[in-house]
Protein backbone atom coordinates (compact mmCIF):
# COMPACT_ATOMS: atom_id res chain seq x y z
CA UNK A 1 0.00 0.00 0.00
CA UNK A 2 2.83 2.36 0.90
CA UNK A 3 4.60 1.62 -2.40
CA UNK A 4 1.40 2.32 -4.34
CA UNK A 5 0.95 5.60 -2.51
CA UNK A 6 4.57 6.50 -3.19
CA UNK A 7 4.13 5.82 -6.91
CA UNK A 8 0.97 7.90 -7.03
CA UNK A 9 2.78 10.75 -5.28
CA UNK A 10 5.64 10.61 -7.78
CA UNK A 11 3.18 10.52 -10.66
CA UNK A 12 1.36 13.52 -9.20
CA UNK A 13 4.57 15.53 -9.06
CA UNK A 14 5.74 14.43 -12.51
CA UNK A 15 2.28 14.67 -14.09
CA UNK A 16 2.43 18.35 -15.14
CA UNK A 17 5.87 17.91 -16.74
CA UNK A 18 4.72 14.77 -18.56
CA UNK A 19 1.60 16.57 -19.79
CA UNK A 20 3.69 19.50 -21.09
CA UNK A 21 6.04 17.15 -22.95
CA UNK A 22 3.13 15.24 -24.48
CA UNK A 23 1.29 18.39 -25.56
CA UNK A 24 4.16 20.61 -26.69
CA UNK A 25 6.71 18.04 -27.96
CA UNK A 26 5.33 14.59 -28.76
CA UNK A 27 1.97 15.68 -30.23
CA UNK A 28 3.46 18.30 -32.62
CA UNK A 29 6.17 15.81 -33.60
CA UNK A 30 3.63 13.08 -34.36
CA UNK A 31 1.48 15.58 -36.26
CA UNK A 32 4.49 16.66 -38.35
CA UNK A 33 5.37 13.06 -39.24
CA UNK A 34 1.78 12.29 -40.25
CA UNK A 35 1.65 15.50 -42.32
CA UNK A 36 4.83 14.53 -44.15
CA UNK A 37 3.01 11.52 -45.62
CA UNK A 38 -0.14 13.51 -46.46
CA UNK A 39 -1.48 15.81 -49.15
CA UNK A 40 -2.38 19.10 -47.51
CA UNK A 41 -4.09 22.24 -48.73
CA UNK A 42 -2.42 25.62 -48.24
CA UNK A 43 -4.50 25.97 -45.05
CA UNK A 44 -3.20 22.64 -43.73
CA UNK A 45 -6.36 20.60 -44.36
CA UNK A 46 -5.79 16.89 -44.94
CA UNK A 47 -6.63 15.89 -48.53
CA UNK A 48 -5.46 12.29 -48.60
CA UNK A 49 -2.24 10.35 -48.35
CA UNK A 50 0.83 11.06 -50.46
CA UNK A 51 3.03 8.17 -49.35
CA UNK A 52 6.66 8.97 -50.00
CA UNK A 53 5.75 11.64 -52.56
CA UNK A 54 6.74 14.57 -50.35
CA UNK A 55 10.13 13.04 -49.64
CA UNK A 56 10.72 12.38 -53.35
CA UNK A 57 9.85 16.04 -53.97
CA UNK A 58 12.50 17.06 -51.43
CA UNK A 59 15.18 14.97 -53.12
CA UNK A 60 14.22 16.46 -56.49
CA UNK A 61 14.44 20.03 -55.18
CA UNK A 62 17.43 21.72 -56.89
CA UNK A 63 18.04 23.88 -53.79
CA UNK A 64 18.51 20.87 -51.49
CA UNK A 65 22.27 20.50 -52.00
CA UNK A 66 22.83 24.21 -51.31
CA UNK A 67 20.62 24.11 -48.23
CA UNK A 68 22.36 21.02 -46.81
CA UNK A 69 25.78 22.54 -47.46
CA UNK A 70 24.71 25.76 -45.74
CA UNK A 71 23.35 23.76 -42.79
CA UNK A 72 26.67 21.94 -42.35
CA UNK A 73 28.68 25.17 -42.69
CA UNK A 74 26.42 27.09 -40.30
CA UNK A 75 26.27 24.37 -37.64
CA UNK A 76 29.93 23.36 -37.84
CA UNK A 77 31.18 26.95 -37.96
CA UNK A 78 29.15 28.17 -35.01
CA UNK A 79 29.82 25.10 -32.83
CA UNK A 80 33.58 25.02 -33.52
CA UNK A 81 33.95 28.78 -33.11
CA UNK A 82 31.87 28.79 -29.93
CA UNK A 83 33.93 26.01 -28.32
CA UNK A 84 37.24 27.74 -29.15
CA UNK A 85 36.16 31.19 -27.95
CA UNK A 86 34.36 29.86 -24.88
CA UNK A 87 37.36 27.78 -23.85
CA UNK A 88 39.57 30.86 -23.90
CA UNK A 89 37.03 32.95 -21.98
CA UNK A 90 36.47 30.17 -19.44
CA UNK A 91 40.21 29.84 -18.82
CA UNK A 92 40.42 33.59 -18.16
CA UNK A 93 37.37 33.63 -15.88
CA UNK A 94 38.76 30.67 -13.95
CA UNK A 95 41.66 32.84 -12.77
CA UNK A 96 41.50 35.34 -9.92
CA UNK A 97 41.52 39.00 -11.01
CA UNK A 98 39.80 42.22 -9.88
CA UNK A 99 36.26 42.55 -11.24
CA UNK A 100 35.93 38.88 -12.17
CA UNK A 101 32.41 38.66 -10.75
CA UNK A 102 31.32 41.72 -12.74
CA UNK A 103 32.74 40.24 -15.96
CA UNK A 104 30.82 37.03 -15.31
CA UNK A 105 27.62 39.05 -14.93
CA UNK A 106 28.28 40.98 -18.15
CA UNK A 107 28.87 37.73 -20.03
CA UNK A 108 25.26 36.69 -19.42
CA UNK A 109 23.82 39.65 -21.39
CA UNK A 110 24.15 38.23 -24.96
CA UNK A 111 22.57 34.97 -23.80
CA UNK A 112 19.77 36.60 -21.79
CA UNK A 113 18.85 39.12 -24.49
CA UNK A 114 16.09 38.12 -26.89
CA UNK A 115 17.51 36.47 -29.98
CA UNK A 116 15.17 38.53 -32.14
CA UNK A 117 16.47 41.79 -30.66
CA UNK A 118 20.09 40.68 -31.08
CA UNK A 119 19.45 39.71 -34.71
CA UNK A 120 17.78 43.05 -35.45
CA UNK A 121 20.67 44.97 -33.90
CA UNK A 122 23.24 43.16 -36.04
CA UNK A 123 21.01 43.53 -39.12
CA UNK A 124 21.04 47.30 -38.56
CA UNK A 125 24.81 47.31 -37.95
CA UNK A 126 25.45 45.63 -41.31
CA UNK A 127 22.68 47.40 -43.22
CA UNK A 128 23.74 48.21 -46.79
CA UNK A 129 22.77 51.89 -46.58
CA UNK A 130 22.60 53.25 -43.04
CA UNK A 131 24.40 50.48 -41.18
CA UNK A 132 26.99 51.43 -38.58
CA UNK A 133 29.81 49.65 -40.42
CA UNK A 134 29.08 51.38 -43.72
CA UNK A 135 28.61 54.83 -42.16
CA UNK A 136 31.85 54.62 -40.14
CA UNK A 137 33.73 53.16 -43.09
CA UNK A 138 32.70 56.01 -45.38
CA UNK A 139 33.29 58.71 -42.76
CA UNK A 140 36.80 57.38 -42.10
CA UNK A 141 37.52 57.03 -45.80
CA UNK A 142 37.98 53.27 -45.59
CA UNK A 143 35.33 52.54 -48.24
CA UNK A 144 34.08 54.63 -51.15
CA UNK A 145 30.52 53.30 -51.29
CA UNK A 146 28.25 51.23 -49.03
CA UNK A 147 28.83 47.47 -49.06
CA UNK A 148 25.90 45.03 -49.03
CA UNK A 149 27.41 42.78 -46.38
CA UNK A 150 24.23 40.71 -45.99
CA UNK A 151 23.44 40.76 -49.68
CA UNK A 152 26.55 38.84 -50.80
CA UNK A 153 26.96 35.16 -50.11
CA UNK A 154 30.70 35.32 -49.37
CA UNK A 155 30.18 37.89 -46.60
CA UNK A 156 26.68 37.01 -45.37
CA UNK A 157 27.42 33.51 -44.06
CA UNK A 158 30.59 34.48 -42.11
CA UNK A 159 28.64 37.34 -40.49
CA UNK A 160 25.79 34.99 -39.54
CA UNK A 161 28.28 32.52 -38.05
CA UNK A 162 29.93 35.33 -36.05
CA UNK A 163 26.55 36.38 -34.65
CA UNK A 164 25.75 32.75 -33.83
CA UNK A 165 29.02 32.45 -31.93
CA UNK A 166 28.33 35.73 -30.12
CA UNK A 167 25.01 34.50 -28.69
CA UNK A 168 26.28 30.97 -27.96
CA UNK A 169 29.48 31.84 -26.08
CA UNK A 170 27.93 32.74 -22.69
CA UNK A 171 26.15 29.41 -22.10
CA UNK A 172 29.11 27.38 -23.38
CA UNK A 173 31.56 29.39 -21.29
CA UNK A 174 29.64 28.60 -18.11
CA UNK A 175 29.52 24.89 -18.99
CA UNK A 176 33.29 24.82 -19.53
CA UNK A 177 33.90 27.01 -16.47
CA UNK A 178 31.99 24.50 -14.34
CA UNK A 179 34.26 21.80 -15.73
CA UNK A 180 37.41 23.78 -14.97
CA UNK A 181 36.31 24.44 -11.40
CA UNK A 182 35.67 20.72 -10.88
CA UNK A 183 39.36 19.91 -11.51
CA UNK A 184 41.18 19.52 -8.14
CA UNK A 185 43.98 21.99 -7.49
CA UNK A 186 46.07 19.12 -6.06
CA UNK A 187 46.49 17.70 -9.57
CA UNK A 188 48.00 20.95 -10.83
CA UNK A 189 50.22 21.28 -7.76
CA UNK A 190 51.57 17.76 -8.23
CA UNK A 191 52.24 18.40 -11.92
CA UNK A 192 54.04 21.68 -11.10
CA UNK A 193 56.17 19.88 -8.53
CA UNK A 194 57.14 17.35 -11.21
CA UNK A 195 58.29 20.19 -13.44
CA UNK A 196 55.33 20.45 -15.83
CA UNK A 197 55.00 23.80 -17.54
CA UNK A 198 51.81 25.76 -18.21
CA UNK A 199 51.24 24.26 -21.66
CA UNK A 200 51.97 20.75 -20.41
CA UNK A 201 49.49 21.16 -17.56
CA UNK A 202 46.87 22.44 -20.00
CA UNK A 203 47.36 19.68 -22.57
CA UNK A 204 47.85 16.70 -20.25
CA UNK A 205 45.60 17.68 -17.33
CA UNK A 206 43.06 20.35 -18.22
CA UNK A 207 41.95 19.05 -21.63
CA UNK A 208 41.56 15.35 -20.70
CA UNK A 209 39.57 16.20 -17.57
CA UNK A 210 37.56 18.83 -19.42
CA UNK A 211 36.73 16.53 -22.36
CA UNK A 212 33.27 15.42 -21.06
CA UNK A 213 32.23 19.05 -20.60
CA UNK A 214 33.51 19.98 -24.07
CA UNK A 215 31.59 17.06 -25.55
CA UNK A 216 28.41 18.01 -23.72
CA UNK A 217 28.73 21.66 -24.75
CA UNK A 218 29.37 20.68 -28.39
CA UNK A 219 26.37 18.35 -28.49
CA UNK A 220 23.99 20.88 -26.91
CA UNK A 221 25.26 23.65 -29.18
CA UNK A 222 24.93 21.47 -32.28
CA UNK A 223 21.28 20.74 -31.45
CA UNK A 224 20.55 24.37 -30.66
CA UNK A 225 22.37 25.81 -33.69
CA UNK A 226 20.96 23.25 -36.12
CA UNK A 227 17.45 24.29 -35.07
CA UNK A 228 18.24 28.01 -34.88
CA UNK A 229 15.86 30.17 -36.91
CA UNK A 230 15.74 33.88 -35.92
CA UNK A 231 19.33 34.92 -36.75
CA UNK A 232 19.26 33.76 -40.36
CA UNK A 233 15.65 34.63 -41.09
CA UNK A 234 15.83 38.15 -39.64
CA UNK A 235 19.26 39.11 -40.98
CA UNK A 236 19.19 37.62 -44.52
CA UNK A 237 15.82 35.88 -44.95
CA UNK A 238 17.85 33.01 -46.41
CA UNK A 239 19.25 35.15 -49.22
CA UNK A 240 20.83 36.07 -51.45
CA UNK A 241 18.79 33.49 -53.42
CA UNK A 242 19.24 30.41 -51.17
CA UNK A 243 22.86 31.03 -50.20
CA UNK A 244 22.22 31.33 -46.45
CA UNK A 245 19.17 29.09 -46.10
CA UNK A 246 19.57 26.21 -43.67
CA UNK A 247 17.24 23.25 -43.37
CA UNK A 248 15.14 24.98 -40.72
CA UNK A 249 14.71 28.31 -42.52
CA UNK A 250 14.13 26.60 -45.86
CA UNK A 251 11.50 24.40 -44.25
CA UNK A 252 9.71 27.54 -43.03
CA UNK A 253 9.95 29.12 -46.48
CA UNK A 254 8.56 26.02 -48.20
CA UNK A 255 5.73 25.53 -45.71
CA UNK A 256 4.56 29.11 -45.21
CA UNK A 257 5.93 31.21 -48.08
CA UNK A 258 5.48 28.64 -50.85
CA UNK A 259 2.32 27.15 -49.24
CA UNK A 260 3.73 23.61 -49.53
CA UNK A 261 2.86 22.55 -46.01
CA UNK A 262 3.29 18.81 -46.53
CA UNK A 263 6.69 19.25 -48.16
CA UNK A 264 7.71 21.48 -45.27
CA UNK A 265 6.61 18.78 -42.83
CA UNK A 266 8.73 16.25 -44.75
CA UNK A 267 11.73 18.58 -44.52
CA UNK A 268 11.16 18.97 -40.79
CA UNK A 269 10.87 15.22 -40.27
CA UNK A 270 14.02 14.56 -42.30
CA UNK A 271 15.87 17.20 -40.30
CA UNK A 272 14.73 15.70 -37.01
CA UNK A 273 15.84 12.21 -38.05
CA UNK A 274 19.20 13.53 -39.26
CA UNK A 275 19.78 15.36 -36.00
CA UNK A 276 18.74 12.29 -33.99
CA UNK A 277 21.13 10.01 -35.87
CA UNK A 278 24.06 12.44 -35.79
CA UNK A 279 23.52 13.27 -32.12
CA UNK A 280 23.31 9.59 -31.14
CA UNK A 281 26.42 8.73 -33.15
CA UNK A 282 28.35 11.60 -31.63
CA UNK A 283 27.33 10.65 -28.11
CA UNK A 284 28.32 6.99 -28.65
CA UNK A 285 31.73 8.01 -30.01
CA UNK A 286 32.21 10.41 -27.10
CA UNK A 287 31.42 7.70 -24.54
CA UNK A 288 33.78 5.24 -26.25
CA UNK A 289 36.61 7.76 -26.32
CA UNK A 290 35.98 8.51 -22.64
CA UNK A 291 36.16 4.84 -21.72
CA UNK A 292 39.30 4.42 -23.82
CA UNK A 293 40.95 7.35 -22.05
CA UNK A 294 40.09 5.94 -18.64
Amino acid sequence: MDRTRERLTLLLWAGPAIALVLFFVLYPMASMIVSSFSRLSFTGMHQGWAGWGNYRAILADPALSTVMGNTATWTGGVVAGTILVSLGVALVLNEEFPGRRFVRWILVIPWATSLIITSLVFAWIFDSRLGTINVLGQNLGLIERPIAFLGQSFTAMPILIAVGIFVSVPFTTYVLLAGLQSIPEDVYEAATTDGAGMLQRFWHITMPLLRPFVGLAALLNAIYVFNSFPIIWIMTNGGPINDTHTLITYMYKVAFSNDETAKGAALGTAGFMLLLVMGSLYWVLLRRSGKGAS
